[in-house]
Order: structure tokens, then C-alpha cells, then sequence
């Protein structure tokens, strides 16, 4: 049965971004391309709105975004359309397990991403980028993880108590990381143990933490409905495991080659790697 599609949702690490960490010509001009077609698309990204928004207006993409895993949908113009927040209680129980493990993590709010330790947030984006491109040499790597900082993107904190007590800064998102699989892996299994939380990953190096309201698939169905448009009607790109929920409920769902063999197994059909225009060519495939 053909499906008419009204609204793509579309990841972005892996996804719509290519190895360099920018949005192609190619996947560029096929998202104007289903906009002037009429068709609503959103990015659902685990990143901050932030750092989501600055990618897009980059490239010249207006479009209303769901971020940090749908903890808050923004719309086009920038106003939060719905957030669901973590509680402080909540947040403070993942902060000790967090620093038992001596783990390094960020805080995600409605007022931006916010770290403790300059040196390990540098570090880890550039090990990111670099690991994500092999040709990407050391001073350009450099000056991506500190445009992170230099663009207001992410704030130096001494500490989070603020943030973890203050009932006026809704916090949405933890986002630990670690290049030690054991180590990852030890936390993922004690985080296990908490209620009422949504745990997944963009990547093999992180841990995602959320709220059990704030998922992907639950910000898609709520935007759509939003907008008067049936789940059917639907399509959702994605390469992860913080993917999975949107992929699950989308009429189309389409994975990315480049993603694990659990991630793929939910898309009804698979595109093209992040770094050949995979999201343009999903895109274009409907519009034909």
C-alpha cells in the first residue's frame, strides 16, 4: 500500500549530519524540496536546541526541532511547544550513581548544556570527531569541540547544584561519556535499576538519560498530532538507539545503513550511509 507521507522526521549525529559533522548539499536540498512540497519536517535529535539550531540555520534549514530525545519540542520560530523534564528528586538519584563511577557527564536544560570539566568536554568531542573522520586532523577537530563553548552552546559550571535543585531550570537530559566499554557498561546496568527513566544512546561511547516521558516517538506523536496529521502519514530517519522509539510508531521508518544491526531491524527499509546523502535519498524516494 502506498502511504502519503505529510511529515519527516529526521535524526541528526549519523544521520543528517555526514562524517564532517555538517548537513550535505544533497540532504539540504532534498528537505526544501519536501517543504515546498508541503510536507512538515522536524529534526529529533538527542542534542541540545542550541546545538541542533546552529547546524541547521548553517545550511539555511527552518524547521521545527525536538530535542534531547523529546524532552522539548521547539517549534520554527523557537518557542516551546511542549517539555517534559526530568524531576530534581530524579536527577539528583542519576548524580550519585553517575559520580560513583567517577563518570564524566553533561546536563542538558531548557537554558542550555552545562559541564564541569572544560578539559574532558574538549576532549570528548574531538575524540568523537576525529574517530567519526578518520582524514580529520587535530587543530580542526580542536576547533570544533571549542566552538561547542565559543557559540554559548555549552556552559562551565563549577558545580550542578544549582541546576539539580532549582525548580526553575528544567532539566532534561544526562548524557555520559566514556571511550571504556566496561565502564559504560557497569553503569548502563546500575541505571537499569531506576524507575520511571528512558535509557539509550547515540553512539557507542555514550549513555543517554531521560525522563520516561521524553522519547523521540512520544515527541512524534505528539507534534503530530499537533498538526492534525496521523501517525501513518509519518516517516522517521534515524541511525540509533535514541532513534528506535520514532521508528517503531512512524508509517515509514527508515534506518540508516551506517547503524547497529538492532537499530535497522525496526526500519521498514534501510538508506544509504550519513556520509553518502542517505536521508536525501529516503526523501526523495516518496516525492517521486
Amino acid at each position: 500500500m502506498f502511504l502519503i507521507i505529510k511529515c519527516i522526521a529526521i535524526d541528526m549525529d549519523g544521520t543528517l549530519l555526514n562524517n564532517d559533522h555538517v548537513v550535505s548539499q544533497e540532504n539540504t536540498e532534498a528537505i526544501l524540496k519536501a517543504q515546498s512540497a508541503g510536507i512538515d519536517v522536524v529534526i529529533a535529535t538527542g542534542r541540545s536546541y542550541k546545538e541542533a539550531k546552529y547546524v541547521l540555520l548553517e545550511e539555511g534549514i527552518h524547521c521545527p526541532i525536538i530535542c534531547a530525545n523529546g524532552a522539548e519540542i521547539r517549534s520554527e520560530e523557537g518557542d516551546i511547544l511542549a517539555s517534559k523534564p526530568l524531576s530534581k528528586q530524579k536527577a539528583q538519584e542519576l548524580t550519585g550513581i553517575l559520580n560513583s563511577h567517577d563518570a564524566y557527564y553533561e546536563l542538558y536544560t531548557s537554558e542550555g548544556t552545562y559541564t564541569k570539566d572544560y578539559d574532558k568536554a574538549l576532549t570528548v568531542i574531538m575524540d568523537i570527531f576525529m574517530s567519526a573522520n578518520l582524514r580529520s586532523d587535530y587543530d580542526k577537530a580542536l576547533e570544533a569541540a571549542k566552538e561547542r563553548f565559543d557559540k554559548g552552546m555549552v556552559h562551565l559550571v563549577d558545580n550542578f547544584d544549582k541546576l539539580l535543585h532549582d525548580q526553575k531550570i528544567p532539566l532534561y537530559k544526562f548524557i555520559v561519556f566514556s571511550f571504556e566499554e566496561q565502564k559504560l557498561n557497569q553503569i548502563h546496568k546500575e541505571l537499569l535499576s531506576i524507575k520511571d527513566v528512558a535509557i539509550t544512546s547515540s553512539g557507542k561511547e555514550n549513555i543517554e538519560i531521560n525522563g520516561i516521558h521524553a522519547q523521540k516517538g512520544l515527541a512524534l506523536q505528539t507534534f503530530a498530532k499537533h498538526n492534525n496529521i496521523r501517525l501513518e502519514e509519518t516517516m522517521a530517519i534515524g541511525d540509533n538507539y535514541n532513534d528506535i522509539s520514532m521508528l517503531k510508531i512512524a508509517g515509514r521508518a527508515v534506518a540508516m545503513a551506517n547503524g547497529p544491526e538492532e537499530v535497522k531491524k525496526h526500519g521498514h527499509l534501510i538508506t544509504d550511509t550519513n556520509h553518502n546523502n542517505g536521508v536525501a535519498k529516503a526523501i526523495l524516494e516518496i516525492l517521486h
